[in-house]
């Protein structure tokens, strides 16, 4: 793999965003209906921090700079920024043939890196349940457990990065 970047993404990586979340190897069987139909769209990217890593040695997946690893989504809106209050990271994914390899951890270093910067004091995560020990494994500290709501029908676990 060449040198990995994290940049931050624009509307254009809206259909390779999506097509990540949509293939997603942790989101089949019962999981599969949180991602049927779902699309990272661009007003959505434009709006919030939204961060890819990219391998630039090269496009590979129809886009302009390079093969998108992995992303993830802060949400910071309302989230006293300055005041030390609470954001909270509302997607994160690695290319299924990304992971292991490092990526997922960049990007937790990333989140955390820019959440400090928005002057936030902790970010908040409601985790894909099997994605829990990745959390953990990159700094979050567990905080309880959110229950069945809606279309999802399985407890989740909440986490929390601290921020320093």
């Amino acid at each position: 793999m060449s040198d990995i970047t994290i940049r931050r993404a624009t509307a254009d990586d809206s259909r390779r965003l999506t097509r990540l979340v949509r293939g997603s190897r942790a989101y089949r069987g019962d999981y599969a209906a949180m991602v049927e139909g779902y699309q990272v769209g661009g007003p959505y990217i434009e709006h919030h921090p939204v961060f890819v890593a990219v391998d630039g040695g090269g496009d590979g997946d129809g886009g302009g700079s390079g093969k998108v690893l992995g992303f993830y989504a802060l949400l910071v809106d309302g989230a006293g920024a300055g005041a030390g209050g609470e954001a909270e990271l509302d997607l994160t994914f690695v290319a299924d043939e990304a992971q292991g390899l490092g990526i997922g951890r960049l990007l937790m270093e990333h989140m955390v890196g820019q959440a400090g910067a928005a002057g936030v004091g902790s970010v908040k995560v409601v985790a894909h349940p099997p994605a829990e020990e990745f959390y953990l494994r990159t700094g979050a500290v567990r905080t309880g457990t959110v229950p069945p709501s809606g279309h999802v029908h399985w407890e989740r676990p909440e986490l929390r990065y601290d921020v320093a």
